[in-house]
């Protein structure tokens, strides 16, 4: 097995980090790996923002929840969907970006895109020696961090991502049988047993975590109350506060 794939199967969420910083040229590697990452017609609509400052950290960690090891780590990246350029490109070329107005496939693409950067960044990190770990309630308080970055219209905060050297090991977490996972030629449907075997793996996980007791349902009702309701409030808003939420679903 190469390093490249040894690196991949490893990976864990790392949510402790040790005081020592992020070299300036393995920060600009992890960078330019995430802006080498495969993107839709090359429109590269993504753009990270760096963030070292202790208090703009301290800032962005409270509104994610008081997360503090976005705090710890030595720097936290926030990955957005980037459609500003677009708008200037329509400007130069006289053409406006209609698709913004009337269809959702463009935050399909910009989400995509993001994902696919975060995830290179994630694993170009790990390559180094580093850890991270990507923080989805940037999007709690939107808005605010819209504001706190100084984000223009076309401009989303997706994920953040926080890179430091590891402070401790957790473990790899267990993941769905493979099955679950990968299908052949046709969707499989019959995924309760797949899920009810991994509620058993996950909930043994857990109890080796330190939880005395798991629910032995521990990850379906976990999932499923992350679904019961939206989880984060105030994103149609912000969608459309940055002119990126099509017409059709503004209120």
């Amino acid at each position: 097995m190469n390093a490249v794939i040894q690196s991949l199967l490893n990976h864990r969420s790392i949510r402790a980090y040790s005081d020592k910083p992020v070299e300036e040229d393995q920060l600009r590697t992890i960078l330019h790996a995430a802006q080498a990452a495969p993107n839709w017609i090359n429109g590269q609509q993504v753009s990270v923002i760096v963030v070292r400052d202790s208090a703009r950290k301290a800032k962005l960690a409270e509104l994610c929840n008081r997360q503090k090891h976005i705090e710890q780590a030595p720097v936290f990246l926030v990955f957005c969907i980037d459609f500003y350029r677009l708008r200037l490109a329509g400007e130069m070329e006289r053409m406006a970006p209609g698709a913004l107005e009337e269809d959702l496939d463009p935050l399909l693409v910009g989400a995509t895109d993001v994902g696919i950067a975060l995830g290179t960044a994630v694993a170009a990190a790990e390559s180094l020696g580093l850890g991270t770990v990507p923080i989805g309630s940037i999007r709690r308080h939107a808005l605010d961090v819209i504001r706190e970055l100084g984000l223009p219209e076309g401009v989303f905060p997706v994920s953040g991502l926080c890179v430091g050297h590891p402070a401790e090991d957790p473990g790899l977490k267990p993941r769905l049988p493979f099955e679950s996972f990968s299908h052949d030629e046709t969707y499989n449907r019959d995924q309760k047993p797949l899920m009810e075997r991994y509620n058993a793996v996950y909930a043994d996980y857990l109890k080796k975590r330190g939880e005395p007791s798991p629910a032995p349902n521990a990850w379906t009702r976990r999932i499923a109350s992350y679904y019961h309701k939206p989880y984060y409030e105030g994103i149609i808003a912000a969608l459309d506060h940055q002119k990126l939420l099509p017409r059709a679903f503004r209120r």
